[in-house]
């Protein structure tokens, strides 16, 4: 990417840039370039999209029923009930 593109491009966002920020970003930029022009040689004609490469399961949990006593347990410790709500003293 050339200097004046990133210039244009950080207008256009309305970012200021610093010259040594231009600077940086002008390598840096131009190197994603570089990235994305070699991912664009290797040939995917034939593969399905995707959007994990490595990914071949679901890694959700089984949704199953878990019947827990923890909330009984916790209102049996609270000091104060009010049907199934524990009651706090007042902070305001």
């Amino acid at each position: 990417m050339e200097k004046r593109e990133l210039t244009v491009t950080a207008e256009l966002a309305q970012i200021e840039l610093r010259e040594e920020e231009t600077e940086r970003l002008t390598q840096e930029v131009t190197q994603m370039v570089s990235y994305f022009e070699k991912m664009m040689e290797v040939s995917v004609e034939g593969l399905e999209p995707t959007t994990h490469a490595m990914l071949k399961t679901n890694r959700l949990r089984p949704d199953n029923n878990n019947t827990s006593d923890l909330a009984d347990d916790i209102l049996e410790q609270a000091p104060d009930l009010e049907d199934r709500f524990i009651c706090i003293p007042n902070v305001l």
